[in-house]
């Protein structure tokens, strides 16, 4: 959704799910508030990534609670080489039918590899219900061979979509969107023409166990 129609569009309950970068978390914060509100000032040097992934939570915090605040349900921002930040109340919960996933003989491997690996190994269930607690997650991105960073946003979101459908929780899909994301970026194509399942939930795995929770109160 372009940004200048935030500040004309009041149900913001009616979106899931939206996935900004740094930049664009602001603009959508702002337009939905007194311009100039939040603001987002880039840390120019830091060697340590959990220094770096802790000053961009300090940074971006308020506008993306505002925005969880304003009904939007789930928040994906995207920190380029930083991985990604995922923001949303503990009891959201996508797919509470099994029956509306599509499992696929792609998502039935990434199941099979995922297996024990996901956000039950964390003292929070997002599919809680009657809990309002906001909570905040990072999951890192594994280093990649960088050819082009064009399509990596849209094969994260795609990867995280497809898991998602597929029968994986929300924490396994993000893992599968930064691996496929990785995909991207290393080859020449905006979105490759394969993917090797046991490869991209390999990637998963490595991002899940790195995983860490930020906050949640």
């Amino acid at each position: 959704m372009p940004i200048y129609l935030l500040s004309h569009f009041k149900p913001l309950a009616k979106i899931t799910c939206t996935s900004p970068n740094e930049i664009e978390l602001i603009a959508m914060a702002n337009a939905l508030s007194t311009p100039g509100k939040y603001n987002f000032v880039k840390l120019e040097q830091c060697s340590n990534k959990a220094e770096s992934v802790d000053y961009l939570f300090e940074m971006l915090s308020p506008a993306m609670f505002f925005l969880l605040e304003k009904g939007i349900k789930l928040l994906l921002v995207t920190l380029g080489s930083n991985g990604v930040f995922i923001c949303c109340r503990e009891h959201v919960n996508f797919m509470k039918d099994p029956k509306r996933c599509k499992v696929t003989p792609f998502s039935t491997q990434l199941l099979e590899k995922l297996e024990g690996c996901s956000l039950s190994s964390m003292p929070v269930n997002l599919s809680r219900e009657g809990s309002s607690r906001t909570c905040v997650f990072h999951l890192p991105a594994t280093s990649a061979s960088v050819v082009s960073l064009t399509g990596a946003g849209d094969c994260l979101v795609g990867g995280f979509l497809s898991s998602l459908c597929g029968g994986l929780d929300i924490m396994q899909s993000v893992a599968v969107g930064i691996a496929v994301a990785k995909a991207s970026v290393e080859s020449e194509a905006n979105i490759p023409a394969n993917f090797s399942a046991a490869s991209i939930a390999d990637e998963a795995r490595r991002t899940l166990l790195s995983a860490r929770q930020i906050w949640c109160q």
